[in-house]
């Protein structure tokens, strides 16, 4: 198929590329300028898969094709025309054929098939897609519609010509926010998300009604602080997708992301401007030694913050919180390209610290004790390549590497350009390590033995290489996708996509996989896990498609001051 061509307009120049262009010439193109291309894609573009697959078999059957394709070339060049699909719109063939001329996997309308299944409708609205689908294990809250589960589907929907679902479901969660949010007799933050939420059926009323969860059922009673980051980053990509900021510009949604900054940018006792968070507040829900300033919440912070920048309208409200954000991005980002940075050379700098330091003269700021540096770091650092650490506070630093942090700092550019490279050079050094047999480990190694006892409390689930504990996530495809992409490297996604369909279908789309290399289902893992589903989904529409990754990737902001440079970066 002919691909239109498309202005992409970067720092006042102007080019002409292929908006679709082959998977090997994915390599060639300069991905920094994919990130100011408008997401406003023609009527052939922004059809939905399903309902190209059935147009495209009637150009296959006509009696006259060559007169049908020049058709379709001519019309690549009219006015772009902004049509979505219908959402209940679906395929009769199951799977939409490639825009680049070949046949997509078979697996792809599968995971279509699947993906639908997990829809949630409330009174008649599809508001969300349910954890998992998975009729042979008890439900627990896997029926619920998590708020950072539904990221990854509410990405393949926009990719896919249809926003209402997630119109719908930014609506919904706002709706939830409102309300008053108790555990025994205290009352939460005016702004904090959910981290889930259910339909209730009434029969005998005929009704139905919607039931938030916010941390006073789950595991360990913690709340959801990175629902309203993730809440914040997908009201951007619904902005960016479809060009219409009217979503966001509702004064309810401009109320909801105030109530959140306001959590985030309030003032206290901390001397750092990373966020404080309790143990299994994000992803990694139980508890697994991520208290204290992860690196998964402080990319989401920043990423939020810098999404939110864009959203604010310059009112009076909004222009103080735009102040206020625009300060706290300025020191977020010289802290973690400062302190939780590491490469090669910042170890062994870290390895000849000197301890109790006093003065504002100090090398050795957090007093870390070279002796505390574990054993593995030394083998797993490579000479050339660098990641941002899990932790770093007072006398503390996690030095375990955690997928998704790293993964958002490239894309929300907390990660300066060299930064994001030095990232994906680790990534390619540590392969079997991070991506094994089936991609990627959420975190890498896994703590065992006595240290499992102290850190998780004897989890039975967080055993080593399990679960949270070193287990393989493929939901984390679509994020490396998207850092690949951005970093120019696509092959680096196209090698973990190629491991994952060797064995997600077969194995009916479980949630993780255990194991040092991610060989064996995970031993509690649900069937038809839905964002690993929706992850596949995603990595392989935005490598057919690589414009989608300005959804969710941002631009290095030119005046945040940059890293300081590795030989005095832990010095003022």
């Amino acid at each position: 198929m002919s691909a239109p061509n498309a202005d992409l307009s970067h720092n006042g120049d102007m080019r002409h590329v292929d908006s679709l262009c082959s998977v090997a010439e994915i390599d060639e193109i300069d991905f920094s300028k994919l990130l100011d291309k408008p997401c406003l894609l023609n009527m052939e573009r922004k059809r939905s898969f399903d309902e190209r697959s059935l147009s495209e078999l009637s150009i296959a059957v006509s009696p006259h094709p060559s007169s049908r394709n020049a058709e379709n070339t001519s019309r690549f060049f009219e006015p772009p025309e902004y049509v979505f699909s219908p959402c209940s719109r679906m395929s009769l063939m199951g799977t939409p054929r490639s825009q680049m001329g070949f046949e997509p996997h078979p697996m792809i309308g599968e995971a279509w098939a699947t993906l639908r299944r997990s829809l949630v409708f409330f009174r008649g609205q599809p508001v969300g897609t349910i954890a998992a689908s998975d009729t042979t294990e008890e439900n627990l809250n896997y029926d619920q519609v998590f708020v950072r589960d539904f990221v990854p589907s509410g990405l393949a929907f926009l990719m896919n010509g249809e926003p209402e679902i997630v119109k719908n479901f930014i609506l919904k969660t706002l709706r939830l926010q409102s309300w008053e949010k108790k555990i025994d007799r205290f009352h939460l933050g005016e702004g904090v998300m959910p981290a889930s939420f259910k339909v209730l059926h009434d029969p005998v009323r005929n009704s139905e009604t919607l039931i938030a969860d916010f941390g006073e059922s789950a595991i360990g009673r913690v709340a959801p602080v990175d629902s309203g980051f993730w809440w914040i980053i997908l009201l951007r990509a619904y902005t960016k997708s479809t060009g219409d900021s009217s979503l966001a510009e509702l004064p309810e949604c401009q109320k909801g992301m105030r109530l959140i900054l306001s959590l985030c940018l309030s003032e206290g006792f901390d001397t750092f401007p990373t966020l404080l968070c309790a143990d299994g507040c994000c992803m990694i829900d139980r508890r697994m030694g991520v208290y204290g300033y992860p690196i998964e919440i402080q990319a989401l912070f920043f990423m939020a913050l810098r999404c939110a920048l864009l959203l604010l309208k310059h009112d009076d409200e909004g222009k103080e919180f735009i102040e206020r954000i625009s300060k706290r991005l300025h020191a977020l980002s010289y802290h973690m390209r400062s302190y939780f940075w590491l490469d090669f050379k910042q170890l062994n700098d870290i390895y000849r610290y000197k301890t109790e330091e006093y003065s504002h003269t100090a090398v050795n700021k957090f007093n870390v004790i070279p002796d505390s540096l574990p054993d593995w770091v030394f083998d797993f650092m490579p000479t050339r390549g660098g990641y941002f650490i899990g932790n770093v506070s007072p006398a503390r630093m996690d030095f375990r590497w955690f997928c998704l942090g790293n993964c958002v700092a490239i894309l929300s550019s907390l990660a300066t350009p060299e930064q994001s490279m030095a990232i994906m050079d680790l990534i390619e050094s540590r392969w079997e390590e991070l991506a094994g047999e089936m991609p990627l480990k959420v975190c890498y190694p896994a703590i065992e033995n006595h240290e499992w006892k102290i850190v998780t409390g004897c989890d039975p689930k967080n055993t080593r290489w399990s679960y949270h504990n070193g287990g393989s996530w493929p939901v984390l495809l679509w994020l490396l996708t998207a850092a690949s992409i951005k970093t120019g490297r696509p092959q680096i996604a196209r090698r973990a996509i190629e491991l994952a369909e060797s064995r997600l279908l077969k194995d009916n789309w479980p949630e993780y996989y255990d194991g040092k290399l991610g060989r064996y289902v995970g031993k509690q893992a649900r069937k038809f896990q839905t964002w690993s589903v929706a992850g596949y989904l995603v990595a392989k529409m935005m490598l057919e498609d690589p414009s989608h990754l300005g959804m969710i990737a941002l631009e290095d902001d030119k005046q945040m001051k940059p890293a300081m440079r590795r030989s005095n970066s832990w010095t003022c």
